[in-house]
C-alpha cells in the first residue's frame, strides 16, 4: 500500500546499484512506479546499468516511463566500463533526469549536489600520492571528484541539502564487505568537503553487502541504498530507502 505523500514533508526515495541490462526490459516499472507512488523525488546513486551501454540505457528510460516526479541521478563504475558513460548521460538527460556531476540541483526547496565519486581507502588507510605516477594518478582522480563535490556544495543556496553519490565517504556503510577490497568501494576524501558544507543527508551505493547507515565525523547521516544491500536485509519492504525533511526546516528530518 503506498504512503500517503505529506504536504508538510518533502519524500525522497534513493536507490543505487539497480545494474540495467538488455533483459531487464519490462522488471523494473512497478518497482519505480511505487517509488514514484510514495515519494516526491526519485535518487537514483550510481551503477545504473551493468555495462554502461547505450542500448541498456534506453531500456533504464523505458522502465522510468512510469515515473512522473523528478528524477535526480548520478552515474556509478558500472556506467563507465564501456567508455561511453556521455551515452548513459544522454538518454537519461533526453528522458528529463538531471544526471549531476560536480554539480547541484533545487528540487521543493531542497538543494542537491552530486559526483559519482572514487575510490582510495578510508581515514590511515586512505592511498597517499607517493611513488609511482599511476598511483599518483589514481589519488588525483579521488582528489578531483572530492573538489567536484566541494564546488557542488559551495553553489547551493538553500537551507536543506543533500549529497548525492556512487561511491561511500565513510567506512562505516561499507563494513559487511571483505575487508581486503574497502580502499575500493569509497575514499574519506568525499567525506571532506561534507565537513566544510553541512548537508542533511547523504545518500550512495557501489556496497552491495555494506551497512545500510553509518555518519560523518560531524555527525551527518550517510545510507548505503544499493538496491542488493535493501533486498537482502529488509526483505519485507520495497528495495528503495525513504527519506523525508520537512518542507520548512524546522524540524529534524525522519527515516524509514
Amino acid at each position: 500500500m503506498a504512503i500517503p505523500k505529506s504536504s508538510s514533508h518533502v519524500r525522497f526515495a534513493a536507490v543505487g546499484d539497480i545494474h540495467v541490462h538488455k533483459d531487464s526490459a519490462g522488471t523494473l516499472r512497478g518497482f519505480f512506479a511505487q517509488a514514484a507512488d510514495e515519494a516526491d523525488v526519485l535518487l537514483l546513486c550510481g551503477d545504473l546499468t551493468d555495462y554502461g551501454t547505450a542500448a541498456e540505457a534506453r531500456v533504464l528510460v523505458d522502465e522510468l516511463g512510469a515515473v512522473s516526479i523528478p528524477v535526480v541521478a548520478v552515474l556509478g563504475n558500472h556506467d563507465f566500463e564501456s567508455g561511453t558513460p556521455e551515452a548513459v548521460t544522454e538518454a537519461l538527460v533526453k528522458a528529463g533526469v538531471r544526471v549531476l556531476d560536480g554539480t547541484a540541483c533545487e528540487i521543493e526547496g531542497v538543494g542537491i549536489a552530486g559526483v559519482k565519486g572514487f575510490a582510495g581507502g578510508f581515514g590511515r588507510g586512505s592511498l597517499g600520492a607517493w611513488g609511482e605516477p599511476a598511483i599518483k594518478l589514481f589519488v588525483q582522480e579521488a582528489l578531483n571528484e572530492a573538489m567536484k563535490l566541494e564546488s557542488a556544495l559551495a553553489k547551493l543556496r538553500t537551507r536543506q541539502r543533500i549529497a548525492l553519490l556512487h561511491y561511500s565517504p565513510i567506512a562505516a556503510t561499507v563494513d559487511g564487505e571483505p575487508v581486503e577490497i574497502f580502499p575500493f568501494l569509497g575514499s574519506s576524501r568525499l567525506e571532506e568537503p561534507l565537513l566544510r558544507y553541512a548537508v542533511d543527508a547523504v545518500f550512495h551505493g557501489h556496497a552491495h553487502r555494506g551497512t545500510l547507515e553509518g555518519r560523518t565525523v560531524n555527525g551527518i547521516p550517510v545510507y548505503n541504498v544499493a538496491k542488493p544491500l535493501l533486498q537482502r536485509t529488509r526483505p519485507d519492504s520495497p528495495p528503495f530507502f525513504l527519506f523525508e525533511l520537512p518542507r520548512e526546516a524546522a524540524d529534524t528530518p525522519s527515516q524509514s
